[in-house]
């Protein structure tokens, strides 16, 4: 064997060490999503009005919960604007507690009004609540793309395309499939192609991911077919792992490139929509426990 064929062998397992972690099932984000769905269900469908009342007693003491749960959200837009607020806390920390509130308020509100319609005032408030809630769920879908994790500072599309053009160097490993790098690069050229104008760009996530799954498993299809002709039949399946890897670490990084603007635009515009549902919210609210209380 030459010495260039034996550091291509001797490199093979580097892509499999340098894979990423797979990120665990059960987060806790994932979790309390989890939770809040099974309890939205189980009040949907139990007869909670047999137990609970909002006029009086828990269910009352829920609304009270709820409500205050869903002010307190307003705290981590304040902490973040304004920096004489720190003795309150981190914006990391309120961050959490926003999302976290942001579940729970509308979970303790909907068992406050037994999950059924009411007065006028009360509906408002309940469909600005859900209104509220709903573009929560897709806000924090924009900011992940466009940030290092949950919690983490946001990215620059410089940064993707460096991991990406580092993730291209790392193909010495697989010479069994030799035109690799090209049958790649080709997909990676259709996931990053985009000829439309700045409206349509917005749908550019979609029409990516569609893409990605369709490049995926027509490189996976002629690579499977040249790895499976060239490699020792004892080599086979740790050659396929690493193959998949490769791809499919490869393809994830171009796709976040293609989609970073998107998303960017994205998450801009649900800020300038999210802060006015947000304060509907708040007045409906208001006028909803004065409302009560007075009449």
């Amino acid at each position: 064997m030459s010495a260039t064929a034996m550091h291509a062998t001797q490199s093979t397992p580097a892509i499999d060490r340098r894979a990423r972690p797979r990120r665990p099932l059960f987060t806790v984000v994932r979790s309390g999503f989890m939770l809040a769905a099974i309890l939205v269900g189980m009040g949907y469908y139990l007869p909670t009005e047999r137990y609970l009342s909002p006029e009086h007693g828990v269910g009352y003491a829920l609304g009270i919960a709820g409500g205050s749960a869903m002010l307190l959200l307003l705290i981590y837009p304040l902490r973040k604007r304004f920096r004489t607020l720190g003795p309150l806390g981190t914006i990391k920390g309120w961050f959490q507690l926003h999302m976290a509130f942001g579940v729970a308020g509308p979970v303790l509100i909907l068992y406050h009004s037994n999950f059924t319609l009411g007065a006028v005032n009360s509906n408002v408030a309940l469909v600005c609540m859900l209104v509220v809630a709903g573009s929560g769920i897709f806000g924090r879908h924009f900011y992940t793309r466009i940030h290092h994790g949950l919690y983490g500072r946001k990215a620059s599309c410089a940064e993707l395309q460096a991991a990406a053009e580092q993730l291209r160097r790392q193909a010495a490993g697989l010479q069994h499939v030799p035109d690799l790098h090209e049958r790649v690069g080709a997909a990676e050229a259709k996931l990053l192609a985009w000829s439309h104008g700045p409206v349509l760009s917005l749908l550019r996530p979609v029409v990516v991911t569609r893409r990605l799954y369709r490049e995926r498993r027509r490189v996976m299809r002629a690579a499977l077919a040249q790895l499976r002709a060239n490699s020792p039949a004892g080599d086979v399946a740790s050659h396929e792992r690493l193959l998949h890897a490769y791809v499919n670490r490869r393809l994830q990084a171009t796709r976040r490139v293609a989609e970073f603007e998107a998303y960017e635009r994205l998450f801009s515009l649900w800020h300038v929509l999210h802060l006015p549902l947000f304060f509907m919210l708040v007045i409906a609210g208001i006028v909803h426990v004065i409302a009560v209380h007075v009449y």
